[in-house]
């Protein structure tokens, strides 16, 4: 990443912590919640492994290759659900960002400047497609922006008129259509944050 092995490490720890959270989570719940979750951790995970600063672990290059099967298995899986839109067409979107950025870091892939990883720091060469880089990052700024609005106090005293506002609405976009948890609003923040940060540093 460019802004060096720190923030790899620390983006490597947010993720892998809100991975082994999401993974708590299919241990109840509804079949649909526990399939999110399992959604979730994997793309955790997966994010924990791409911030791995280089200089400490680079993986072969046929690690690329895997995360972008992986993810684009991923990617077929929630294609259906994704049709109801809401979270599950975040989590395509999501799944598809990182086979993106799986290709773009491959070692020879166009404009990667001979390969990439989220940690590898200064050195890193540009990759990826702008224009879709672009898009991808408009994306997460506006999931992070509501995903952290959802984590506001859902009931508010306005000051003018004494009024008290509805709770808000737990669906819907950079929120959740499952009646989530605060932690669990605050962990889909998290790797909000920790994507939108993995592609500013293609």
């Amino acid at each position: 990443m460019h802004g060096g092995a720190l923030t790899g490490w620390l983006l490597m720890a947010l993720c892998a912590v809100s991975g082994a959270y999401c993974l708590l989570r299919t241990r109840a719940g509804t079949p649909r919640e526990r399939r999110t979750a399992r959604s979730e951790a994997l793309m955790g995970f997966g994010m924990a492994a791409m911030a791995v600063p280089a200089a400490v672990l680079s993986p072969p290059d046929w690690a690329w290759a895997v995360y972008a099967v992986l993810f684009g298995a991923a990617a077929l899986r929630a294609l259906r659900p994704a049709l109801r839109g809401g979270h599950h067409l975040h989590h395509l979107v999501g799944s598809l960002a990182m086979v993106y950025m799986a290709v773009a870091m491959a070692p020879g892939a166009t404009g990667s400047g001979g390969g990439g990883h989220a940690g590898h720091g200064a050195d890193a060469g540009a990759g990826g497609i702008p224009l879709l880089t672009g898009a991808l990052l408009v994306h997460y700024a506006f999931y992070v922006l509501g995903a952290a609005g959802r984590l506001l106090p859902g009931t508010v005293m306005l000051p003018a008129t004494g009024a008290v506002r509805a709770p808000r609405d737990p669906g819907g976009f950079g929120g959740a259509s499952d009646g989530l948890s605060g932690l669990t609003a605050a962990c889909r923040l998290t790797m909000g944050i920790g994507m939108f940060t993995m592609l500013l540093a293609l």
